[in-house]
């Protein structure tokens, strides 16, 4: 799949969306991307993660033992990844502020496991994640998200693997553009934002 490829997919589901963003990481946007309205989409998903897969393999990334993501944006793409990748796949969700297995999930010891995102853009959330599956006792040989917004510079600590690298601006909220200042921000993910 190519970029443009991609980013019709996310078109075509109303993912792609513009307007006056609130970030879970307390910067702004004019651009959000909502993998959930792309994953809904079983059929859409299963492209996705498929051609996700096919880069991970090209790359020479793996093996695998098992995917594990954050909840609440990872959970459906690290499923269709593992889906795809052959593996099992566990999801981590917050406890009190901290990333922590649930539901009987456990990750073996030595345990060579993929961290599987929907987005990134600054890192901070796929950190958390990295550092839990490491204190669980497993080891992340990568990570893979849909879509990387910091044009790359997004630094998660593993290799990075991302179906699409787009770089969208981001904006600290005592410093907005003029096309977003006096407009009232939304925060369309699953996390609040920092205020």
């Amino acid at each position: 799949m190519t970029d443009e490829d991609i980013l019709a997919e996310f078109r075509a589901a109303g993912a792609l969306l513009t307007g006056h963003f609130r970030l879970t990481s307390g910067l702004h946007s004019d651009t959000y991307l909502q993998c959930a309205r792309v994953m809904m989409d079983a059929a859409r998903g299963e492209r996705l993660c498929k051609a996700l897969a096919e880069k991970l393999r090209a790359k020479g990334a793996g093996p695998f033992d098992m995917i594990a993501s954050p909840a609440m944006g990872g959970v459906i793409v690290g499923y269709e990844m593992g889906r795809q990748l052959g593996v099992p796949a566990v999801f981590y969700e917050r406890v009190e502020g901290k990333f922590t297995l649930r539901r009987g999930f456990a990750i073996a010891p030595g345990a060579r496991c993929l961290m599987v995102e929907d987005v990134v853009t600054t890192g901070l959330s796929s950190r958390e994640c990295i550092q839990a599956i490491t204190d669980d006792g497993g080891v992340v040989v990568g990570a893979a998200s849909l879509v990387n917004r910091s044009g790359g510079k997004a630094d998660v600590g593993v290799p990075l693997t991302s179906l699409v690298t787009l770089d969208i601006k981001n904006y600290a909220p005592d410093n907005l553009p003029p096309h977003l200042a006096g407009t009232e921000a939304v925060k369309p993910g699953s996390r609040p934002a920092p205020r």
